[in-house]
């Protein structure tokens, strides 16, 4: 492999580490869409952008008066059950009817043969 491309990969991969250490990850566009009166302040005065997100905030200056650093929104996750049979993680045991499986918090799918019938959801953000 060409040393520039294993130079650029490693900057990739420090930068991908470093984020993961501090425990914060990038906000989307989409969370950071919030109408300017529900910002809540996230940074100190005169914080830059690159420093702002960093520490996984939002940073707009197109209104005055607001802050410009301010916290994300919440990121929407719903409880979902997979639709790939093969990607089903069983929850159940053999002849667990559909009942005792939806009481046990998990989903039930009686089809396709070999595969749990009786699975867990999967958390997908929106």
């Amino acid at each position: 492999m060409d040393l520039k491309v294993i130079c650029v990969l490693s900057i990739v991969l420090i930068i991908a580490l470093s984020t993961l250490a501090e425990g914060r990850t990038l906000p989307t566009r989409c969370q950071c869409k919030l109408d300017p009166k529900e910002r809540k302040n996230c940074g100190y005065p005169g914080i830059s952008p690159m420093e702002c997100r960093k520490a996984g905030c939002c940073f707009n200056t197109s209104v005055l008066g607001v802050p410009w650093c301010f916290a994300p929104r919440a990121k929407k996750v719903e409880k979902v059950c997979p639709n790939d049979p093969h990607a089903r993680i069983n929850c159940g045991f053999p002849g667990i009817t559909a009942k005792q499986c939806e009481r046990k918090g998990c989903c039930f799918r009686a089809h396709p043969a070999d595969v749990p019938w009786c699975f867990y959801h999967r958390m997908v953000e929106e």
